[in-house]
């Protein structure tokens, strides 16, 4: 019988006693800058003892503004994640929006992911269950940690046992998200759960037609989630995020991301009691 408290994703095992993480661009922009990514994250977790999985978003279908960049679409999107596991060793997860992108997407990647805006659509929830692979399910905005129970019975209701919740920060106010710490322990009876480290500063909406953000607080967040107990990261980030084609306002420069993972680990081997 699968363990409700370890979700492994390829070579990556998130509620274990090693640090996961998930991480990469908000959007696929393009295929070099999917492979640079992928090559930096697999080095320098490797480097670290960090389990990885890589994440790039095909199509980004919940922008602020119509003329927003989406991203490749599946077919380009899908080869570029390919590629990248293929080169690099590396798990690789997208997003699915559609119960129709479910069976190709399986093809390709290893853990399906349910956006935080579709944590509650029982049909795309279980057709992502029944391809048999991982599910990271991001716990929406506007969820109480306690209720995303429900999401995770939906998809073990297929006889899939491997998912994953995210937590992303919780809707307070216009334009602004908080992150309640309890939930990571509440939704942890449930499945493991990695933390969203970008998105939770993210200020949804905040700049009219963009979203805006507060990537200053990155590093304090990540560090108290794992405080908290968090098994994994979410962590989007990009090597100009000035110049990336989504969420600017939010990414870790990438040039910056083992120092956030150093400190991360840290606190992560603290909390379990690890010298």
């Amino acid at each position: 019988m699968t363990d409700p408290s370890v979700c492994p994703v390829g070579g990556a095992r998130f509620g274990g006693e090693r640090l996961a993480v998930i991480a990469g661009p908000c959007v696929a922009e393009d295929r070099d800058l999917c492979l640079a990514v992928a090559e930096h994250l697999v080095d320098v977790c490797g480097r670290l003892g960090v389990d990885c999985v890589f994440k790039a978003s095909y199509d980004k279908a919940n922008r602020s503004s119509v003329s927003g960049f989406r991203g490749p679409g599946l077919a380009a999107g899908l080869a570029w994640l390919a590629e990248a596991r293929e080169r690099f060793g590396v798990p690789v997860l997208s997003d699915v929006h559609d119960v129709s992108e479910i069976a190709p997407a399986a093809e390709v990647l290893d853990c399906l992911q349910i956006p935080a805006f579709l944590c509650r659509q029982t049909d795309l929830l279980v057709a992502a269950g029944r391809t048999g692979k991982p599910v990271n399910v991001k716990k929406g905005q506007f969820m109480a940690p306690w209720d995303m129970r429900q999401a995770v019975e939906k998809v073990r209701s297929t006889g899939n046992g491997q998912v994953l919740l995210t937590e992303r920060g919780t809707s307070f106010g216009y334009n602004r998200l908080v992150t309640d710490f309890r939930g990571i322990e509440i939704m942890r009876a449930f499945a493991p759960v990695v933390f969203d480290a970008t998105h939770s500063v993210q200020e949804p909406g905040g700049l009219g037609d963009a979203s805006g953000g507060q990537v200053q607080f990155v590093r304090t967040l990540a560090a108290a989630a794992m405080a908290a107990g968090a098994d994994g990261l979410f962590i989007e980030t990009h090597p100009d995020p000035a110049s990336a084609k989504s969420d600017a306002a939010c990414m870790v420069p990438l040039a910056d991301l083992e120092s956030l993972l150093r400190r991360c680990l840290a606190v992560f081997r603290a909390a379990r009691g690890e010298s």
